[in-house]
């Protein structure tokens, strides 16, 4: 089992998109540059975001967290985008519903049980409104990576 790869080459501050589709494609061409993921991965991520809607209305931020089948991905790895504006998404459980969303946490997992125990240690991080604001206002990519490795325990996926 590889580690985690998570550092500031990934985290993407104050990126103008006007769409999810912009904001997914700039993340996961990023991600295809690296050679973290396979180049089928961001015509994937954007269909399943289609079929499965990622956004989270969660309290002061509203996040969104992609992802898409393992096959497509070379190394596991999260990447995060802080958006300069919000953009919509369609609201998990409920596509018909839409939320702006100012933080991607685009995830690119090699095994189905990393990728459940991830969205789980995400779901506590959103709970914290205060985290939420940190991350967003942050200007740092060494601090958020920082930040977001003690906050998650990045070891144990």
């Amino acid at each position: 089992m590889k580690e985690l790869f998570f550092d500031e080459s990934i985290i993407l501050l104050n990126v103008a998109a006007e769409s999810k589709q912009e904001i997914l494609k700039k993340m996961s061409t990023n991600l295809v540059e690296k050679g973290l993921v396979k180049p089928s991965f961001i015509h994937a991520i954007l269909e399943r975001e289609e079929e499965f809607a990622t956004g989270l209305p969660t309290e002061g931020c509203s996040v969104a967290i992609p992802h898409t089948d393992i096959e497509h991905v070379v190394h596991k790895t999260i990447s995060i985008g802080i958006l300069k504006e919000p953009v919509e998404f369609g609201v998990m459980g409920d596509d018909s519903e839409t939320t702006p969303v100012k933080i991607v946490f685009l995830l690119a997992m090699d095994e189905a049980h990393s990728q459940l125990s991830l969205l789980q240690k995400l779901m506590q991080l959103f709970q914290n409104q205060e985290t939420l604001k940190y991350l967003y206002g942050e200007s740092s990519r060494t601090n958020i990576k920082n930040f977001v490795k003690e906050k998650l325990d990045l070891s144990q996926i």
